[in-house]
């Protein structure tokens, strides 16, 4: 696991937090991230892992993590899986692995307890009914009529349901708050279902399950959690979380502290409409790589370094707002012109004919493996009398600036020979099929020794050079805010441009041994990595992103 440094992080969690140390408050901390695991975590998620376990790091504490399991019909134990993948990929490490369903146990007797103090009841009411007594931001709620049963009566019934006498949806258990209180939330809020469900950990056991609200502040209070950390649309539900911890009683009971979600333009975080692209096969699956998912995101080559340094510059905050989609991909850029090996891939071949150029001789050119990293050493590409160049590298009748081949024009082959230009072959109908060029023995490497300057230089593919099928990826919606639309409409925006595939492309032969996850910089092309779909006999590259900002 490579060492993550927090030496210089700081936001309004962490002021809170050093205060409260320094007064005493608290003498450690500890945290958790608390996924459900009913679906892929996304760039949004990524944000809170980073803020849960880089404030554990930067403290000394410990960050476990924790699955809040507590709604069976959707949860799955492939979710648990990718779940703790992801995690591991973008660079953290856990101290505990818990489950909300392990405290099931101690969560029913909490509710026993609130039920023979009187704060909690079983409700009959059918759930439209429930949230019609709730009342509007503006208007009351008012009492359920069931609401003013006895502790014994209550009792019973709730042992009933345990008992699994009654079916999903004829009763539920509620807390005795305030049906009045302007916060929803603390209008009696539900905090155990009938749900005859099979759960991924406790199996058949129960048919009564804990709701998330009432689940989730006991969990962090009996892992002894110093700082629960969550996005803001939690932020109403704190009354309610801190009333639970209040009426079980705990002698160090958490802290909520809330933060702004993190929101990107032309992006879908929703699980439930990325569940819709994955089925109606807008997208390949979970990890195609034009989701947000982190498994999306890795399949396409993005580096764990990058999503870390995005999310510690765009900071922590209380308020709410939209970052660039190019930001993400300007920290990935930073982050793979750094680290990532060159490679010459041309997309569009075009065949060049040295003619001055030995027929039966091929050689050797050694090439640097990365400009600014020369100790990675060299690689070596063949040369021959035939190789292949970008057609785009070739215009019959240049424009004005045009400085690669034309005819009578000298370009640099990238770390071969200078060539020059001097004539071209077509078909019958005028499509330009090869190129005519000599070549200057004495400029092996790139440079001459009269030291002239050409103003072009490209890049190439030998004759062992492998075909391979690159991926284009682009920006999945071509709205900025899709979240806002409907579900009718939100598939209309899907961008028809945001995969193209282009076949038949010439890569270097070194590329053979590349394996699946590698990162290359296409010279002159951009940032491409191995799909996992990639065979030895068929490479397939993904664009993780081009070498420079050109989205409008």
């Amino acid at each position: 696991m490579e060492e993550i440094n927090t030496e210089n992080m700081s936001n309004f969690i962490h002021d809170i937090i050093d205060d409260e140390l320094e007064r005493g408050v608290n003498n450690r901390v500890q945290t958790r991230f608390p996924p459900e695991p009913n679906g892929y975590l996304h760039i949004g998620h990524a944000k809170a892992i980073c803020i849960d376990f880089m404030t554990a790091i930067k403290y000394g504490g410990i960050c476990n993590l924790r699955f809040d399991d507590t709604n069976p019909s959707a949860e799955d134990m492939e979710y648990v899986d990718a779940i703790m993948e992801d995690i591991k990929w973008l660079g953290f490490k856990w101290e505990n692995v818990y489950f909300a369903s392990s405290y099931f146990d101690f969560l029913y007797e909490c509710a026993i307890k609130l039920i023979k103090k009187g704060k909690a009841f079983v409700c009959d009411l059918p759930a439209q009914e429930i949230r019609e007594y709730r009342g509007t931001l503006t208007t009351p709620g008012k009492n359920s009529p069931y609401r003013d049963r006895s502790i014994e009566e209550n009792l019973e019934l709730f042992q009933r349901m345990t008992d699994g006498e009654f079916p999903d949806g004829a009763r539920v258990l509620r807390a005795k708050v305030d049906m009045s209180s302007p916060n929803i939330n603390m209008r009696d809020p539900v905090i155990y279902r009938i749900a005859h469900v099979s759960h991924h950990q406790t199996g058949d056991k129960w048919c009564v399950y804990p709701m998330y609200d009432f689940a989730h502040p006991l969990s962090d209070a009996i892992e002894r959690v110093t700082y629960s950390l969550c996005s803001l649309e939690f932020e109403n539900n704190r009354p309610i979380y801190n009333w639970f911890l209040d009426e079980i009683g705990f002698d160090e009971p958490p802290r909520q502290i809330e933060f702004a979600r993190l929101n990107l333009n032309y992006c879908i975080t929703s699980k439930r409409k990325s569940r819709i692209l994955v089925e109606d096969k807008i997208v390949s699956g979970w990890d195609d790589p034009r989701m947000v998912t982190l498994c999306g995101m890795r399949r396409r080559g993005y580096p764990p370094a990058a999503i870390r340094t995005f999310i510690d510059k765009i900071g922590v905050s209380k308020v709410n707002s939209v970052v660039d989609f190019g930001f993400l991909e300007s920290c990935v850029r930073d982050e793979l012109n750094a680290s990532s090996p060159r490679a010459m891939v041309v997309l569009e071949p075009l065949k060049v004919i040295i003619d001055n150029y030995p027929k039966d001789k091929t050689e050797e050119i050694e090439i640097e493996i990365h400009p600014e990293k020369l100790e990675l050493g060299t690689k070596k590409v063949t040369f021959s009398r035939e190789i292949y160049v970008e057609k785009t590298d070739f215009m019959a009748e240049p424009v004005k600036k045009y400085h690669r081949l034309y005819p009578g024009n000298e370009v640099r082959l990238k770390g071969a020979y200078y060539v020059t230009c001097t004539g071209y072959d077509t078909d019958e109908n005028g499509k330009i099929t090869a190129l005519h060029c000599t070549y200057d023995p004495e400029t092996k490497g790139g440079s001459s020794p009269d030291k002239r300057k050409v103003r072009g230089t490209i890049h190439w593919a030998g004759i062992d050079a492998v075909e391979v099928e690159l991926r284009l990826y682009d920006r999945l919606f071509d709205v900025e805010n899709p979240a806002e639309l409907s579900d009718d409409e939100f598939e209309s925006a899907v961008n028809p441009n945001s995969l193209v595939i282009i076949s038949g492309c010439l890569a270097e032969g070194n590329l053979k041994s590349a394996a699946k996850g590698d990162v290359f910089q296409f010279m002159r092309q951009g940032y491409y990595a191995v799909d996992k779909d990639s065979e030895p006999d068929k490479l397939i590259f993904n664009r993780t992103v081009s070498l420079n900002s050109s989205w409008k």
